[in-house]
């Protein structure tokens, strides 16, 4: 059966004067990844790049108008598909071979449906993407390319906007290299894939419980999560709990 072709790839929102986020509406919400925009005074920022299936770089041109660092919370498929169309490529030191080497990827449901099976996160949909982005796609051929990083960066190291400061929050147990950016002065928090209002994927249990403890701890006003929608600090602390509660903590 032919599959629709897509009119436009991204979709867009306006969080504030200075953020935007953006999204992939017709990847499975397994792979739907949240795309953040922040506006700078000297830099603006990307936190992460979706799948790389259409051009993240022509859809952002209405919104950037100086240089951008692209940001990696960690290097899944579905945060850095698009990292190499940007010529500043930041992420952190466990994960900078990954972002140059990616590891085989696929777009097959069956794959992700094995496994994934029993986590809570599993494909929702029959297909991995519900329409396609131009005609003659082809999801067999999909691959994450490669994006040598530019910027190799660890805990307490500062992206800089000229404007705005986040601080690097080493973040691990979704993956080893896991960051959330921190910006102290508002109590804005990009999480990646650390934490976010939906079920985890947990790679190392024991440091994703020093990473929960130590998320629950901050003094956050609103949390930009690398999934699902955002949410405040309430919101934050009940998550934390509920994933320490599971495992006896």
């Amino acid at each position: 059966m032919p599959v629709e072709i897509a009119d436009k790839w991204f979709d867009t929102k306006r969080i504030d004067e200075d953020i935007t986020l953006l999204w992939e509406p017709y990847v499975d919400p397994l792979l739907q990844c949240n795309i953040w925009h922040i506006r700078g005074r000297d830099q603006d920022m990307l936190v992460d790049t979706g799948l790389g299936i259409a051009s993240l770089y022509d859809a952002t041109r209405h919104l950037i108008d100086k240089p951008v660092e692209a940001v990696a919370t960690h290097t899944h498929l579905d945060h850095v598909g698009s990292h190499y169309e940007f010529e500043k490529r930041t992420v952190h030191k466990a994960e900078a071979d990954l972002l140059t080497y990616p590891e085989e990827t696929t777009l097959d449901t069956d794959y992700w449906r094995d496994a994934l099976a029993g986590t809570g996160c599993e494909p929702q949909w029959p297909e991995m993407l519900c329409k396609l982005p131009h005609d003659g796609y082809c999801m067999e051929h999909y691959h994450v390319k490669p994006a040598e990083p530019t910027r190799i960066v660890v805990e307490g190291d500062v992206v800089d906007l000229g404007d705005r400061q986040f601080e690097v929050l080493h973040l691990p147990g979704h993956s080893v290299g896991s960051i959330g950016l921190w910006e102290a002065s508002t109590g804005i928090l990009f999480s990646g894939d650390a934490i976010y209002d939906g079920p985890l994927i947990e790679e190392d249990v024991p440091t994703y419980i020093e990473t929960m403890k130590r998320l629950r701890e901050l003094p956050v006003s609103v949390v930009h999560g690398g999934h699902e929608p955002s949410f405040g600090r309430e919101r934050l602390v009940e998550l934390c709990n509920a994933f320490l509660a599971k495992r006896d903590c």
